[in-house]
């Protein structure tokens, strides 16, 4: 009933929002996107219709309505980011694939040890913050779920099924925050906060932030999960058999994929500089790999990645992506960041401190109830001229956000690998808000802590 009445409460609340705007003056322009965003704020929340179709409203409109001219939304779809996004997609479906992500979870699993319930616990959450940084959070998700499964079957410890069944979907979110492509909202970010400032952040610098926050989060995280589990006992994990050569060849392609990444602007210029190729970017090493991939043989008759397999991207992620780009050169454009940003210059009477902890909180809870990239999709915008308004650096309100926006950690609608954990059915949602409310104020603690001294 509620996605009903939004359908029709939408278009109310935009034609409210234009009449308003230009009753305040506000030209024809800013009207249009004052009230496309409303209308798309308003059903990307409650979801009458799919999210990515909510998004393509921008992309269709800005331009009939002359906010944007197509060259600016052809721009918006083929966006760097927008390519970079689309080709870790792919890389990670070709993990997925080929099998590799299962050998290189169970053999972190074993690293960890099964000796007792609260290690078991530890090794499920490492897997997947690991696993998370370089293939989607719900691949992650749906990879380990019968692993855990198998394990609570065997195991005589009555406690251990709510803790492992959320470390993963836990981990799984903590470990997105490793790379720019282990969560769109990273790229989100990386991608505005270029657009904002002219500075690039470059696939180590991203890392220098979110590897920190990870390492920090898992084992906090693991601590709180495990505080109830006492049992020890030997479990038996699943054999992983000989190594096959899809795997084997995958792990090159993908381990020299991730080399290129990190080396591209540093040491000393990194390799675009030694090479002379200065045009290139991460979105380039991407779509060099997935090629690479579409022309190796798998050892069994087929290549690394194939059409059906590459087909199964998730393709509306890709088009929220480029409708928020849209979104974001509206609000610049028409002067509605800046409007928006002068009526936050209140916080500049705040210590930096505390405005990185209200962001990181407001964005952990906000995102409890919409998906995360249409969270950060909107903030983003908004957080640089605000952080201009109040004379502080545009980082350390547009970083911290980005970060929150994946650590929703108590509803099941917060996140993919909530929802597909609380899917199996043996996670009460009680358990659920009562674990995940402590993690949603741990993970924001970390993140501020972060971000406050290795950005401020």
């Amino acid at each position: 009933m509620i996605r009903y009445w939004s359908l029709i409460l939408g278009p109310c609340l935009a034609v409210a929002m234009a009449i308003s705007m230009n009753a305040s003056g506000w030209d024809n322009k800013a009207c249009w996107a004052g009230a496309i965003v409303t209308l798309c704020v308003v059903w990307w929340i409650f979801e009458p219709i799919p999210i990515p179709v909510t998004s393509i409203i921008p992309l269709a409109v800005f331009p009939l309505a002359g906010v944007l001219t197509k060259e600016d939304i052809a721009r918006a779809y083929g966006d760097d980011m927008v390519l970079l996004m689309l080709g870790g997609f792919m890389i990670s479906a070709a993990l997925a694939h080929s099998g590799a992500h299962h050998r290189l979870a169970l053999g972190l699993i074993r690293i960890v040890g099964g000796h007792s319930s609260r290690r078991i616990v530890f090794g499920f959450l490492c897997a997947c913050a690991f696993i998370s940084m370089w293939i989607s959070n719900t691949a992650t998700t749906l990879m380990m779920i019968p692993l855990a499964l198998a394990v609570i079957d065997q195991s005589n410890d009555k406690k251990l099924a709510i803790p492992l069944l959320l470390s993963i979907a836990y981990g799984s979110s903590i470990g997105g925050l490793g790379s720019p492509i282990g969560t769109p909202p990273n790229l989100v970010f990386m991608r505005e906060y270029e657009s904002f400032t002219g500075i690039t952040v470059s696939f180590t610098q991203w890392m220098s932030w979110g590897v920190p926050v990870v390492l920090l989060m898992t084992p906090l995280a693991g601590l709180w999960l495990t505080r109830h589990l006492h049992f020890k006992g030997e479990l038996t994990m699943p054999p992983t058999g000989p190594w096959r050569a899809e795997e084997r060849r995958m792990l090159l392609i993908f381990g020299l994929t991730v080399l290129a990444w990190v080396t591209r602007n540093e040491p000393f210029g990194g390799w675009s500089v030694w090479l002379g190729l200065k045009g290139a970017s991460d979105a380039t090493v991407a779509l060099i790999a997935v090629v690479a991939m579409f022309l190796i043989p798998n050892g069994r008759g087929g290549q690394l990645l194939d059409w059906d397999t590459a087909v199964k991207v998730p393709w509306g992620i890709l088009i929220l992506f480029a409708g928020g780009i849209a979104i974001a050169q509206a609000f610049m454009e028409t002067g509605l960041s800046q409007a928006v940003g002068e009526q936050l210059s209140v916080l500049s009477g705040l210590h930096p401190l505390i405005i990185i902890v209200f962001v990181a909180l407001s964005v952990t809870f906000l995102t409890e109830i919409t998906s995360n990239t249409a969270i950060t999709v909107l903030l983003m915008p908004i957080l640089g001229p605000a952080a201009l308004a109040a004379n502080i650096d545009p980082m350390l309100l547009m970083l911290p956000a980005a970060m929150a926006a994946s650590y929703g950690f108590m509803m099941p609608v917060g996140t993919a690998p909530n929802a597909i954990m609380f899917g199996t059915g043996a996670v009460p949602i009680s358990s659920m808000v009562r674990e995940g409310l402590v993690l949603n104020f741990i993970g924001a603690a970390v993140i501020t802590t972060v971000c406050y001294w290795l950005v401020g």
